[in-house]
């Protein structure tokens, strides 16, 4: 796989909105932001999606122990044990903040507001947002530039 990934290239249809394909854009974005191969990357978001680590009360339910377990079997080594924790943290402040992603878009006033929620979590950097962002445009008005 070459050039940017797209929501799209895993099988993600965000045109429906529906919260569970917008979390698992997000899961994905969460991974492909990271400096690791896109290869790598894929891999451990298809380990998480064979698991049904697809929504933030799977991976809160499933713990740091067996995150760290799917993402090893991904490839995704390197970033194991801090994406582990982070995608732990990044689930549990969505759901007592916001309740989902829905939530959060809906709380936002604009775009800079929505980026600001976003990188609010610890470790949710630019690069993951605007990959996030960039294929949510056309599902979420305040994403929009």
């Amino acid at each position: 796989m070459t050039g940017k990934i797209r929501s799209d290239d895993l099988g993600i249809d965000l045109s429906s909105g529906s919260e569970q394909e917008v979390f698992k854009w997000f899961l994905a974005c969460l991974l492909f932001g990271k400096p690791i191969q896109q290869q790598v990357a894929r891999r451990a978001y298809d380990e998480l999606v064979r698991e049904g680590l697809t929504t933030p009360e799977a991976i809160l339910a499933a713990g740091w122990d067996r995150l760290v377990e799917v993402l090893d079997r991904g490839h995704y080594v390197r970033y194991d044990f801090s994406t582990a924790t982070k995608l732990l943290e990044v689930c549990r402040g969505l759901e007592e903040r916001y309740g989902s992603l829905t939530g959060l878009h809906e709380q936002a006033a604009d775009r800079k507001d929505l980026v600001t929620r976003l990188e609010s979590f610890k470790g949710v950097g630019p690069v993951t947002v605007r990959i996030f962002l960039r294929d949510m445009e056309p599902v979420w008005e305040k994403a929009r530039s």
